[in-house]
């Protein structure tokens, strides 16, 4: 199934500059050490390929175990737009790797849809309470993306 959220037309602005960039080598750190994990919060880093410069892009994010596979959620903190990980795995979804626990494995990304992406949004939101604010913040449908093992 194709990857099909469009933009929302409100949300809350995502931080950048250096402040965030160093947040993100020290998230991602912590993802590749064997601990995985920052403030109980589980981690890896979504390798993608980019989708206009064809360059690898790598961003640490939270995870969420179903079955054999990981599931990541393109919040973007409720922005309007969905973040530029999203776009590239709908541009490349085989091109993907993630790196967790020292280990690197490739994967592929599929966009859950319908009852699916329900069942598996409401169990996010149970287990990490500030998806339910992202949501808040942005009409945008927030994507929830499977990533299993190639």
């Amino acid at each position: 199934m194709p990857f099909s959220h469009p933009q929302g037309t409100y949300g809350a602005g995502i931080p950048g500059g250096p402040l965030m960039k160093w947040a993100n080598r020290i998230a991602s750190w912590r993802a590749r050490r064997a601990r995985g994990s920052t403030l109980g919060v589980r981690l890896l880093v979504l390798t993608t390929t980019g989708r206009t410069s064809g360059q690898p892009r790598s961003t640490p994010l939270a995870w969420f175990p179903d079955g054999d596979a990981w599931l990541v959620v393109a919040s973007s903190g409720g922005d309007a737009a969905n973040p530029g990980w999203y776009r590239n795995l709908a541009a490349h979804p085989d091109a993907v790797t993630i790196e967790l626990a020292g280990e690197t494995i490739p994967v592929s990304a599929t966009e859950l849809q319908g009852e699916g992406r329900t069942v598996a949004w409401e169990r996010i939101k149970a287990e990490a309470k500030q998806f339910a604010g992202y949501e808040r913040k942005t009409d945008r449908q927030i994507p929830v993306v499977r990533l299993t093992r190639r």
